[in-house]
């Protein structure tokens, strides 16, 4: 952990980077760990994929997906989120050439309560949406779905532990491409550390059931909460290690940028 620091210590310079006020920048770290916080948010994810089978193919996409927290009562929380891909990929099929575009959205809606419940658990369900809006049929289902997703965690002293899950069934859109019935699974574990500073640890799952394929990543990615002129913001990085028997023989590395707006 003191080389992460001391490697973004060293970068504030040359970035146009200073550093956020410690307290401040801690607690703004424990709010970006839980999905549901009253805070929002404009995260900038990046996820670089290299060695897809079997034509070494290569994919960039970088997600934006921001997150609107809305009060609906005296006691309930609303917090939309949206996943919005825009991909450059190559040969990531085989020999299927280059395909750069849009990607399908997902939109979600967390029901929260604003206060946490017995022992400290932190949760919401709500709906979630897929919307084709993808570019290129390379790069989406062409499909439009819909079901259930919901969180759950725990924030105790410096750790955050818990899961976000989501199943979409398809319900309209082109006939000659496969349905959509896959589920999401999303366990994570963070550890703050102080002036801003986190590791977490996630592994992403998607279960695709019509064809019994299972891909996943392991996320592992250190970051650190700063002030980005007059904006805070926190930086990210860490390497993408795949598994499952619908990945391929690929690796990546992840890094993001997330625009903070504390009230």
């Amino acid at each position: 952990m003191k080389s992460i620091q001391t490697l973004l210590f060293l970068l504030l310079p040359l970035l146009g980077l200073s550093q956020q006020d410690g307290s401040q920048a801690e607690q703004l770290a424990k709010q970006l760990q839980n999905p549901v916080a009253n805070l929002i948010s404009l995260p900038f994810q990046n996820n670089f994929d290299f060695g897809f089978d079997p034509s070494d193919g290569s994919r960039w996409t970088m997600n934006i997906q921001p997150v609107i927290p809305m009060g609906i009562s005296e006691d309930w929380n609303l917090i939309a989120r949206a996943i919005v891909p825009i991909i450059s990929q190559n040969d990531v099929f085989g020999p299927s050439g280059s395909q750069t575009g849009l990607g399908d959205m997902v939109l979600s809606g967390f029901f929260s309560p604003k206060e946490p419940g017995p022992g400290g658990l932190i949760w919401g369900v709500g709906p979630v949406l897929l919307v084709p809006t993808a570019t290129d049929i390379a790069l989406g289902t062409e499909k439009f779905g819909v079901g259930p997703t919901g969180v759950v965690l725990k924030q105790a002293g410096l750790f955050t532990i818990g899961a976000l899950v989501n199943h979409i069934w398809s319900v309209a859109g082109a006939d000659d491409r496969a349905d959509v019935n896959t589920t999401f699974f999303q366990p994570f574990v963070a550890r703050n550390f102080p002036g801003g500073y986190a590791i977490s640890l996630n592994t992403e799952i998607s279960q695709n059931w019509d064809f019994d394929a299972m891909a996943g990543t392991i996320n592992l990615s250190g970051s650190k909460v700063l002030q980005l002129g007059g904006q805070a913001a926190q930086v990210s990085a860490g390497p993408r290690i795949p598994y499952g028997n619908g990945s391929s023989n690929s690796w990546g590395i992840r890094a993001g940028l997330t625009l903070l707006f504390p009230k």
